[in-house]
């Protein structure tokens, strides 16, 4: 697969000491980043988040879903839950973006009523207005948490317009299925710094075990199992942050040791948690 990029334009996967990260404190359900990379900025990876934003400058390509797309300023990306994408500039000047990633049970519980499944959104880039106006409440101030209303807000008109632009479709209700997901979800979360046994999910969901990962990936768009390494990777990103070694982070987080977590780091975000952290320094200096 060909990639767009501009002549000259810097390759490789090491860090470059103008790109950085900046994070906006942490809320439930939601993550908030604005970045700026001058070249290479993620390899292939996915999460179990929705990803959607916007670019601010420059050209912001990848690779999503067979094909190699490019946002520019002012474009808006949605990028659906466990679809691997990877992240580069296309121009010499890099790229600059915000984006919100937006776990997909809040954007289930906002269409409750309206279809058991989530919106998929066919196209990664878009320019639609209502997506615009809603990221823009989500978005436009990272210094601070969003109020408790105002991510509600900010959530129901990501999710209504998500909708609207997956075609408004209303897929069959999840009936009980809803109620047995949201418990294996809420068992997992809890339990992000262990191993979780399959009959232990059959025993509060009150599925079978391949019932529940059908189900479970209907309502959210990921396993239990990328659910459960995605809660044990944002324990160890906060472990790291708070200055602990990737060695304690590992461990404290559930992992194997500090190569397993490495694996995983960038099998979900596109780079090591080593150059992980070196951006979020850059951004904090």
């Amino acid at each position: 697969m060909s990639r767009p990029s501009a002549p000259g334009l810097e390759r490789s996967c090491g860090p470059n000491p103008g790109d950085w990260i900046h994070l906006a404190p942490p809320q439930p359900g939601l993550e908030r980043i604005e970045a700026g990379f001058s070249g290479h900025a993620y390899d292939p990876h996915r999460h179990d988040t929705y990803a959607i934003g916007f670019t601010l400058r420059g050209a912001q390509a990848f690779d999503y879903r067979g094909a190699a797309t490019v946002s520019t300023a002012g474009k808006l990306i949605v990028l659906h839950p466990d679809e691997r994408h990877d992240g580069r500039s296309s121009v010499a000047d890099g790229f600059a973006y915000r984006m919100l990633y937006l776990e997909p049970r809040l954007v289930r519980d906002a269409l409750a009523g309206r279809g058991g499944g989530l919106p998929f959104v066919a196209g990664a880039v878009v320019d639609d207005p209502r997506l615009r106006a809603a990221l823009v409440l989500a978005l436009a101030d990272l210094r601070r948490p969003l109020e408790p209303l105002q991510a509600d807000a900010a959530v129901l008109a990501i999710a209504e317009a998500l909708q609207a632009l997956a075609g408004g479709v209303r897929p069959a209700r999840a009936g009980k299925a809803a109620g047995a997901v949201e418990r294996a979800r809420a068992y997992l979360a809890a339990a992000a710094g262990r191993s979780v046994e399959s009959a232990e999910l059959e025993g509060v969901s009150g599925l079978d075990r391949f019932e529940l990962a059908r189900q479970f990936r209907r309502q959210l768009g990921t396993s239990p199992y990328r659910y459960l390494t995605q809660r044990r990777l944002e324990r160890a990103r906060q472990a790291i942050s708070a200055g602990d070694s990737l060695a304690d982070a590992a461990a404290d987080s559930g992992f194997a040791d500090q190569s397993h977590l490495t694996r995983q780091f960038k099998a979900t975000f596109g780079l090591s948690p080593g150059r992980w952290r070196s951006l979020l320094r850059h951004t904090s200096s």
